[in-house]
């Protein structure tokens, strides 16, 4: 009897000790990532249709339109309108260039399947390989494996740093694959 009450005790210390462990690692590096953008935007207005902006530059923030973008994965470029909408929810948009190779998508990926709040989608006229984008920040990377793309994530996705940051990143427009 001791020894399975023993056996019942040591699993128990051994299971705590690998959960204490879990919650001290967290979930990756935190902050602001070196070299983040503070990009001023306008006012968060909704507006109709399209929003004109510099197509080689993703938005920041700013007017959008009224509906917001069902954060995810997507495989073509989505509507800035509706993606900046999500921006203003909280979300972070990871938008990677044309030629970036299949395995760092398939990494963007994912990280965009595994986490709230992250919509990622190619960007035809990006000049940059890679663009992280949420409300009010930016930081372009070369590569989805530089370890700053998992920090801006972490730092961003659902900020408080978002004008509604509580508010939903599902039932609004597109079909993430």
């Amino acid at each position: 009897m001791w020894r399975r009450i023993g056996i019942v005790v040591g699993v128990a210390a051994a299971l705590g000790f690998a959960a204490f462990i879990g919650l001290a690692s967290g979930p990756g590096p935190a902050g602001v990532p070196e070299g983040t953008e503070v990009v001023t935007v306008d006012e968060a207005l909704h507006v109709d249709g399209e929003v004109p902006h510099d197509p080689a530059v993703v938005p920041a923030g700013g007017a959008h339109n009224a509906a917001w973008l069902n954060c995810g994965v997507y495989d073509t470029p989505v509507p800035s309108e509706n993606a900046v909408h999500s921006l203003e929810h909280g979300a972070v948009w990871i938008t990677y260039s044309q030629t970036m190779p299949a395995d760092a998508v398939e990494t963007l990926e994912g990280i965009g399947s595994r986490r709230d709040k992250v919509i990622v989608s190619p960007e035809p006229d990006q000049t940059v390989p890679l663009r992280l984008t949420a409300w009010g920040f930016r930081l372009d990377v070369d590569d989805a494996d530089d370890s700053r793309v998992e920090q801006f994530v972490n730092e961003f996705a659902g900020s408080s740093s978002a004008p509604e940051p509580g508010a939903l990143c599902s039932g609004g427009v597109g079909a993430p694959n």
